[in-house]
């Protein structure tokens, strides 16, 4: 979303790239990357405006098209200007003026904000030039000879403004991305998926700007009758079905669905006002009466009356107009106008917001998964949309754009030697295409499961215990044959009520196991549960997340989560997983490198990894999660984890330093000895972000590590890891990619389309399995080790193939990819919680009355495997 753009009072420097890396196979491969061949020369004029009254971006657009449509020609000197929707303007030619105010009428319809005058609202534009950018010094920073300024930046941003200018005015647009409905796909419930695309200018190495272009995707209101889109919500099969009475429609649902949306009225002929949705009647059309006004037309009656009338009776004796549902609500615009539901027509373009649920997430991902042979093809089309050539305000600028996806020099590295127990059939091997299978492997480390109980949600008759026997003796199996051991052969079986008090009932079955474990040991210490495996009745999320909070708050036990229809044919493969799971839960290590494979860690290391989660969209009540991951062994397999509740939004890591202490600490007691050397992988920072994270969060490292021991300062690597970006790979030979045609694992790009001089690189690690993969972005913001881009690189790498709950590599670091997911599922212990963004929960309750994961459960993964257990 564009903004004012105000200069940085500082520009960082971060590390600079050391030599291109050189380990691995030299490939070349594709990338959604299109060079700019002619970048403007000259000066480029930077403007402030102001739209009085406040309009979303869209109206902005029409009213400054309105402006250059207006006076072009006498006061923005016939200057193709672009403008980014809210306050910034550039020209490639100045204006007549240094500060001018216009007033621009649209049309009521045009404009799309409630006019119930009915007058074409006018609007006040101010437009003021705050600056003159000189591009030369852009051609400087990308020839390496200078640093990035704020001019820099600027003029990247005018370029990015440029090139979506066009597309803005022409499709709906969502950030750097626009999308038309040709082509959607409907998803459940009333939306549509729209397919888009993205843009984004991007200095490169090699003296170039790219413009990085991807395809996009995101949901839309479906547009059409609005009692139709009531239904969808009510999910009721047909719209006459809206008519019954039991069970009653939810109506505070669908007012909660429908809230904001802007629809027209279809009983007024040519007349298309635009209305907002302010909420629903809280009584049906025929019960909502008015005060309507009547003029007489006689002496007795006088010149005006007022007459009380019911919405049904003034649409039919009004507009001859009957009401087919009478018994739903009507629509409230404003404070004064109401509307039949059946009357109205929701408008196109409107963007979905929430957060989709189930369904509409894996329709969503069908729609998106597109193998990296179609996505290409899909890019090339959108060149044709956006047609650069015939792009009158890239001419007016003097700017080119190749047509042709550039083509790079990439590297795939060697897979390390990944190690299992020594009485495994293959104890060491090189993984092959990303993945391998745990068929004769034994674990690293496998742990003893002494005492445990099965807990089922459901009734002896839904889920009978000859079925929950049969289970539990082949996950026994399992266990043994991947190298745990599990003397107890008949775990206790519990049946719960999944509707019931589940802090009770957990507590209850947790003391009961507890006792029986008891009679076998006469000692209290040695006899509390190790695990509570639980067999769930559906793939809900709050009967899950309330076990999980129950277990990990309050009884401080590991669990294990199954779903009821895995268990009644159960297969190998799903329980050898499960297996994987619940030794690192009890603080077992799956699997290791071979001791030469990262000579980086021949000292005592730390590997951080950090991350936060934030609230969803429209959640203003409840606060952010930061979660802090720390290596606990010189293998870099087991991990650590530290939580804290902080205010929304903020990505900061507040307590960063209690946090790395609490860590450092753990690994001393662990390890024996202080990490010399410490690198944090940090999730989830925009490019936007690295100067304060940087600051912040490098300052509350060191001085963590200052509190434990005068003096003690470890080296420290600082990288910040981005999923949520636009690039991809595409082979240019069949013989470089895998069989789902993506670039194999362990592609590294340091090249040709990364920062000009700064230390980063794409890694796409993992083996492709749907769709197109992304590579993770790896950009170093600090670097006291000094690594080589080779070791950085390959440590990466490796590092991969050690996730403990799969045997396969995973997309980016494990420490961020662990941190992430904890992060994200501790949220799943706050008070309240819900799958929605609906909780009343005040921010400062969830803050102060927040429960930590019990002590016991530190050494062991527990907190990893919250997500498809």
């Amino acid at each position: 979303m564009a903004t004012t753009i105000t200069p940085a009072t500082h520009v960082v420097n971060y590390v600079r790239r050391p030599a291109l890396g050189t380990s691995g196979q030299a490939i070349s491969i594709r990338s959604n990357f299109f060079e700019v061949t002619q970048l403007p020369n000259n000066m480029v004029h930077h403007y402030d405006v102001t739209i009085t009254p406040d309009v979303p971006p869209p109206v902005n657009r029409k009213i400054f098209h309105q402006v250059t449509t207006s006076y072009g020609a006498s006061h923005l000197k016939d200057a193709r200007a672009v403008y980014d929707g809210r306050k910034n303007i550039f020209s490639a030619r100045a204006f007549a003026f240094e500060s001018h105010t216009f007033e621009v009428t649209l049309a009521s319809d045009v404009a799309k904000i409630p006019n119930p005058a009915r007058l074409p609202p006018k609007f006040k534009v101010k437009i003021r030039k705050v600056a003159t950018i000189n591009l030369e010094e852009l051609h400087r920073f990308l020839n390496g000879k200078i640093s990035l300024t704020n001019n820099c930046l600027t003029a990247i941003t005018a370029l990015d403004v440029l090139i979506r200018h066009q597309p803005a005015m022409l499709y709906a647009t969502v950030g750097r991305s626009f999308y038309t409905p040709v082509g959607s796909q409907a998803l459940s419930g009333p939306l549509d998926v729209w397919a888009g695309y993205y843009q984004s200018a991007r200095p490169t190495l090699g003296m170039l700007m790219m413009i990085n272009m991807d395809v996009s995707a995101t949901a839309f209101f479906r547009p059409g009758p609005l009692i139709d889109m009531v239904a969808k919500i009510a999910n009721v099969q047909r719209v006459d079905d809206l008519r019954r009475s039991s069970p009653p429609i939810n109506l505070k649902a669908i007012e909660r669905a429908i809230k904001g949306l802007r629809f027209t009225v279809n009983h007024r002929g040519n007349v298309k006002r635009s209305f907002k949705i302010f909420g629903l009647t809280a009584t049906a059309a025929k019960d909502t009466k008015f005060m309507q006004q009547i003029r007489g037309t006689g002496e007795a009656t006088g010149p005006e009356t007022q007459v009380k009338t019911d919405v049904v009776t003034h649409f039919k004796k009004a507009h001859n107009i009957t009401i087919n549902f009478p018994m739903l609500p009507c629509v409230k615009v404003g404070q004064s106008i109401i509307l039949p539901i059946e009357l109205c027509s929701v408008l196109e373009g409107q963007r979905y917001l929430r957060k989709l649920d189930g369904v509409q997430t894996a329709d969503m991902i069908k729609f998106t998964s597109q193998p990296p042979q179609a996505r290409f093809n899909k890019i090339k089309e959108g060149l044709k949309i956006l047609s650069y050539n015939d792009n009158e305000f890239l001419k007016d600028f003097g700017m080119k754009i190749s047509n042709e996806m550039v083509q790079i020099n990439a590297r795939v590295l060697l897979a390390p030697t990944v190690c299992y127990h020594p009485q495994s059939q293959d104890a060491n091997f090189v993984p092959r295409d990303g993945a391998w299978n745990l068929r004769g492997m034994k674990v690293s480390d496998g742990k003893t499961l002494k005492f445990w109980g099965v807990v089922v949600f459901d009734t002896e008759r839904g889920c009978p215990k000859p079925l929950v026997n049969g289970f539990i003796q082949e996950l026994i199996v399992s266990c043994a044959d991947t190298g745990m051991n599990i003397p107890n052969k008949h775990p206790p079986i519990k049946y719960c009520n999944p509707h019931g008090n589940i802090d009770a009932d957990l507590l209850s079955i947790y003391q009961q196991i507890g006792k029986e474990a008891f009679l076998q040991t006469n000692d209290k210490a040695k006899s509390l549960p190790q695990l509570l495996v639980y067999i769930l009745p559906n793939t809900g999320v709050p009967l899950y997340a309330n076990i999980k909070r129950v277990t990990d708050t309050f009884l401080g036990v590991a669990s294990q989560c199954v779903q009821r229809n895995h268990i009644r044919m159960p297969k190998k493969q799903y329980c050898a997983n499960v297996c994987l799971k619940i030794n690192a839960k009890l603080g077992g290590t799956n699997q290791r490198l071979a001791k030469n494979m990262m000579p980086f860690m021949c000292e005592p290391t730390l590997i951080l990894g950090g991350d936060v989660s934030h609230p969803q969209p429209g959640d203003t009540t409840r606060p952010s999660i930061a979660a802090l991951v720390g290596s606990m062994d010189a293998h870099a397999a087991r991990y650590a984890a530290t939580v804290r509740v902080q205010t929304a939004r903020t990505e900061m890591i507040a307590d960063l330093r209690g946090m790395a202490v609490e860590l450092l600490r753990s690994f001393y007691q662990t390890c024996g000895q202080k990490p010399k050397k410490i690198i944090f992988y940090r999730d989830g920072v925009s490019e936007g972000q690295f100067a304060e994270v940087l600051k912040s969060e490098v300052a509350s490292l060191k001085a963590a590590c200052a509190s434990l021991e005068q003096g003690y300062n470890p080296k420290i690597t600082f990288v910040v890891v981005q999923k949520r970006h636009h690039t991809r790979f595409f082979p240019v030979h069949t013989s470089h990619s895998e069989r789902t045609g993506n670039c194999k694992p362990g592609t590294v790009v340091d090249q040709g389309i990364v920062h000009p001089f700064e230390f980063d690189f794409y890694l796409q690690s993992h083996a492709g399995i749907l769709g197109t993969s992304r590579p993770a972005h790896y950009h170093v913001l600090l670097d006291e080790n000094r690594f080589t881009s080779d070791a950085l690189q390959d440590l990466t790498y490796k590092l991969c193939h050690l996730y403990a709950r799969c045997t396969r590599v995973v997309s980016y670091a494990p420490p961020a990819y662990y941190a992430h997911i904890v992060a994200a599922r501790a949220r799943f212990h706050l008070p309240g919680w819900s799958d929605d963004n609906t909780s009343s929960e005040a921010p400062a309750t969830a803050m102060s009355v927040y429960p930590s994961v019990k002590p016991n459960l530190a050494n062991g993964m527990h907190f990893f495997f919250f997500s498809q257990d």
